[in-house]
């Protein structure tokens, strides 16, 4: 098992613990670039897939670094629906 598949089996289970640079890292092993939204975005950012143009907005955690549990659904209900995660 390599680090990509252990990173999906632990996002899987939804993890309370999972952070923002292990989002980061899921989306760009499917080929996501975090890109800002634009200058006046704030916290605001998207993930962009240029070979197949699909892309996912979210802001950005703070003051901690650790994912809330309903943007870790929405991104699993993404990813799947997408056909990135089986």
């Amino acid at each position: 098992m390599n680090r990509k598949d252990k990173l999906v089996k632990r996002f899987k289970t939804l993890p309370r613990d999972f952070t923002f640079d292990e989002v980061v890292s899921l989306f760009q092993s499917y080929g996501f670039e975090l890109t800002n939204k634009g200058a006046t975005s704030g916290s605001r950012i998207k993930f962009y897939n240029a070979a197949d143009q699909n892309a996912y907005i979210m802001h950005k955690p703070h003051p901690s670094n650790i994912i809330k549990g309903y943007i870790m659904r929405d991104i699993l209900n993404f990813l799947l629906k997408n056909n990135y995660i089986k």
